[in-house]
């Protein structure tokens, strides 16, 4: 069989047809683990057991892996397992490198700030942060994804009269207030059950913010959770705010400063003074200032009553750090609150006050956003915040690149449910973490790239080169503390569909708990950028060791249907997440 591709209109080229074939060292595994070409039950639980690392598994997990390669019809009449069965089970989904139940395994009972949330910014909007069109739809797309802090921008309208959702200043497209809470609670726990917060980004005055306060009530209803004291020394547990709906924003001016207005009106006119002008005309006078004084009172207090009213509604009250680093990051042990800051600021105050961040955030929340001059949507490296104890880092979840690929990787832990436990080094009290310090080497991955498939199937003939097969290679790194980032390639496997590599990488790693592994394949171009052939990015604490298929993703994330690398994983020495 042979590939053909035109140069012109006359003329052609055909190189011989490649099949998908297990590469030499897959054959020798198949054979240290087979007797005469063929593999029983107890012998392909033996490999799940030795090599696969599944020392739980029993003859029902074999039972489960010949399931699903039957369909192949490879099988010999007594049951036994060919070469390319077995190969077929190596690329199979039941052969994943992450658990494959989806089921919640962290504890969630622990504080809120003692987890990473899966967090958007600007989450109305579909492109750009300069003049892209604001909709439902990405709030929508981001909650079925995992997602579970939702951020809003509250702006007056035109007329003044009601608050929508837009990026203020900016040429962006508006979209009513209304339609983003009903995605929000249509959406809310398609994922998961545990708690999605409402970021609110507010411009609005009192009389709206009262609008929105009914909104709110009106919208959630039970979902919608209330502290019932103003006394609180730690948030309450993923697990018990399953169904909540948790709004946090800065507690509205007008009641900050309620205390003052009182005081001051108080004062300002007192009996006497109103005596010394009451004579004549000047009486009069000062009886039609009073009713408008007393109309302008009776306003100020509604407006005060609707602050007050939205203020009941925020479950967790948020702050910025205007008021310099030391009250920033000032930890009050009868009330943790959420702070909300660029990714510059935190690169800044990490260079030299890093544990401080980490003992802040061991209570209290700290959410990362975006700095201004990303109109493009792009994102940051998010391991400045992980590594600093940061429970939100907010990412532009309509943006692509290497940066949110490894924030959907991080997330695809714990049953993708939208919450991962921060690992014990970052809640430690008594020795706390700085990750700018060089720690000794905990455990060495192994990890080794065998071989591709599937890029024939979801991709057209010529998409890659028009004149012949895909030149692929493969870019596999780590991302997590500094001293555990680094990256390597293969070597470019010419004109194969279904390339071969036979190389072996090992990363040194200090903070494995904080570490993902990723995966870019690329085809290789001589005179053009190299073309995008899929990536992924796995959590190292979720890692299963073994032979393992690992699926290749689109730029935005999703799935392909059949492009895979088969790749093996060992810790050396084997650690304990």
């Amino acid at each position: 069989m042979s590939e053909t591709f035109r140069v012109c209109f006359c003329c052609s080229r055909s190189f011989k047809e490649k099949t998908r074939q297990p590469p030499g060292s897959i054959k020798r595994l198949f054979e240290a683990y087979s007797r005469n070409g063929k593999m029983s039950s107890d012998d392909l639980l033996r490999f799940v057991s030795e090599v696969q690392g599944e020392g739980h598994a029993g003859m029902d997990y074999v039972q489960d892996i010949f399931n699903s390669v039957k369909h192949h019809n490879v099988f010999h009449i007594h049951g036994f397992v060919h070469l390319n069965a077995f190969y077929r089970y190596l690329f199979s989904d039941t052969n994943s490198p992450l658990p494959l139940s989806r089921q919640v395994h962290h504890d969630m009972k622990a504080p809120l700030s003692h987890y990473y949330v899966y967090t958007g910014h600007n989450s109305y909007l579909t492109g750009n942060q300069v003049n892209s069109r604001s909709s439902v739809e990405p709030i929508v797309q981001s909650l079925r994804k995992g997602v579970k802090v939702i951020e809003l921008d509250l702006w007056p309208n035109p007329s003044g009269n009601a608050a929508e959702v837009r990026h203020g200043r900016t040429l962006t497209s508006h979209e009513d207030l209304q339609k983003c809470l009903n995605a929000i609670k249509d959406n809310a726990f398609h994922v998961s059950d545990y708690p999605v917060i409402v970021t609110l980004e507010d411009h609005l005055p009192p009389n709206l913010q009262g609008k929105v306060a009914k909104m709110l009530t009106r919208t959630f209803r039970g979902m919608l959770f209330r502290y019932d004291s103003e006394s609180c020394k730690h948030f309450p547990s993923p697990e018990e705010l399953k169904k909540k709906i948790l709004i946090s924003t800065k507690p509205p001016k007008e009641y900050l400063e309620s205390q003052a207005i009182q005081s001051s009106s108080s004062s300002r006119r007192t009996p006497i003074d109103r005596a010394t002008s009451w004579s004549g005309n000047a009486n009069m006078s000062w009886r039609g200032e009073s009713k408008i004084r007393e109309d302008d009172a009776e306003e100020e207090e509604e407006e005060e009553s609707e602050a007050v009213g939205y203020r009941d509604l925020i479950a967790i009250q948020a702050g910025n750090c205007k008021s310099g680093l030391e009250d920033c990051l000032r930890d009050d042990p009868e009330k943790p609150r959420r702070i909300s800051v660029n990714e510059q600021w935190l690169e800044n105050v990490v260079r030299t006050r890093g544990s401080d961040v980490v003992r802040f955030t061991q209570r209290n929340l700290m959410r990362i956003y975006p700095k201004g001059t990303r109109v493009d949507s792009s994102n940051y490296d998010p391991h400045v915040g992980w590594t600093h104890g940061a429970q939100m880092v907010a990412f532009n979840m309509q943006g692509h690149g290497k940066q949110l690929w490894i924030m959907q990787g991080m997330f695809r832990a714990n049953g993708g449910c939208g919450y991962v436990k921060k690992p014990g080094i970052l809640l430690d009290t008594k020795r706390l973490f700085d990750p700018s310090k060089m720690l000794p080497i905990k455990t060495t991955l192994k990890l080794k790239i065998y071989t591709g498939e599937g890029w024939d199937l979801d991709f057209p003939q010529t998409h890659f080169d028009q004149y012949s097969p895909p030149d692929f290679f493969v870019k596999v790194g780590i991302a997590g503390v500094p001293r555990d980032t680094v990256s390597y390639r293969t070597e470019t496997a010419v004109d194969q569909w279904f390339p071969i590599w036979r190389e072996e990488f090992l990363f040194q790693l200090s903070v494995p708990e904080l570490a993902l592994v990723w995966f870019r394949v690329q085809d290789y171009d001589n005179d053009t950028q190299n073309d995008f052939a899929g990536q992924t990015c796995l959590p190292l604490p979720e890692l299963k060791s073994g032979v393992r298929a690992v699926r290749l993703h689109d730029r935005a994330g999703k799935p392909y249907k059949n492009s895979r690398l088969l790749v093996s994983f060992y810790f050396d020495p084997p650690f304990t997440f």
